[in-house]
């Protein structure tokens, strides 16, 4: 009963922390360029995705909800200990510092390591590939933005206080749902990590499937969940969004929401292997916000720099918390020291 009870406060722990943090990331341009809209209308609309996406997952893959994800990280055999609840706690603090934390590494680095998945490489692959998603997230909106910047976000600023077209409301919330709908694939795998599943090999290949009480339980908590923090305004994250440069602007929070959204689908379509959207986004911010200072007067060239080191540098102090946390929590649970 005690593991069932460490199962249940992880995973509502997880599910309030990432949605907090990296959600937040996801849809933090929806919600400020929203900002004078009802709370409740933008949560129906988002957790009406959530819904789909969840419910999608489940009738599509054989009942997997985490879209593969989950595939190389067994659940542990003992079950939920305390110390997996400890990953969650710390990145609802880390965030009230506004401190962009990988919940990626906070969170499926300590499963990983603790069920042996580490042995077979996976924590190096899960770093390359989030590395590489921060390079391309980086690069490409950064050429996009150097192309189109001096003309697109020029007209952003002499037009801001004029009435909007109508079709550009259309557009921003078509691609907060796509943005939307390809951060939950990427993304519940931290989430459902906690959550007891059932494992198989089909043609050779691993496959996990949840429970259908499982998929309406967790759905619900998380519609829940979601609607506390719009009701809240975003949290502390939001405000790495609100500091670049036009995020309040449903055009530019359009654009944003497309360029982060394809990334995230390509890289989807690479491997199942889970990566770092905190990295993707950052990434994406740091390009755009470089290209927009080099091509404009809008930002300065200094105050860009800094800002994106401040970034990053949280970021990095977030790697190294997670890394340190994955391997100390099992060395002092079990007495063991974990091996890579």
């Amino acid at each position: 009963m005690g593991l069932e009870i460490f199962a249940i406060l992880g995973f509502c722990m997880a599910a309030y922390s990432i949605m907090a943090n990296d959600a937040i990331q996801t849809i933090g341009t929806f919600i400020s360029s929203n900002s004078k809209r009802p709370w409740w209308l933008l949560w129906a609309y988002s957790g009406s995705i959530v819904i789909a996406v969840m419910l999608y997952g489940f009738y599509t893959g054989g009942g997997d909800i985490a879209y593969g994800r989950l595939n190389r990280i067994p659940f542990p055999e003992g079950g939920i200990q305390w110390w997996h609840v400890v990953p969650p706690l710390v990145l609802i603090l880390l965030t009230r510092y506004s401190i962009p934390v990988s919940t990626t590494f906070l969170v499926l680095t300590l499963f990983a390591i603790s069920g042996g998945a580490a042995t077979e490489g996976l924590l190096g692959k899960l770093l390359v590939k989030s590395g590489l998603g921060y390079v391309v997230a980086f690069f490409s909106a950064g050429l996009v933005y150097l192309l189109v910047s001096k003309s697109f976000e020029n007209y952003i600023e002499r037009e801001k206080n004029k009435p909007l077209n109508p079709l550009w409301y259309v557009a921003q919330w078509a691609s907060t749902a796509f943005l939307w709908s390809q951060w939950l694939i990427q993304d519940l795998a931290n989430i459902f990590v906690y959550m007891p599943r059932s494992t198989e090999v089909i043609n050779g290949q691993t496959h996990v499937s949840f429970s259908a009480p499982v998929l309406f339980g967790t759905t619900a908590v998380m519609v829940g969940l979601l609607g506390y923090i719009f009701w809240r305004g975003g949290g502390e994250i939001q405000k790495i969004v609100r500091r670049k440069v036009h995020t309040t602007d449903v055009r530019a929070g359009t654009v944003i929401d497309f360029i982060f959204g394809i990334i995230l689908f390509l890289f989807k379509e690479v491997s199942d292997i889970p990566m770092s959207t905190t990295w993707v986004f950052l990434g994406l911010l740091a390009g755009r916000e470089l290209a927009i200072a080099v091509m404009t007067d809008l930002r300065d060239r200094k105050q860009a720099l800094t800002d994106v080191g401040s970034d990053m540098g949280r970021a990095f102090f977030g790697l190294v918390v997670s890394i340190g946390i994955a391997i100390a929590l099992p060395w002092i649970a079990t007495g063991n020291m974990p091996t890579f």
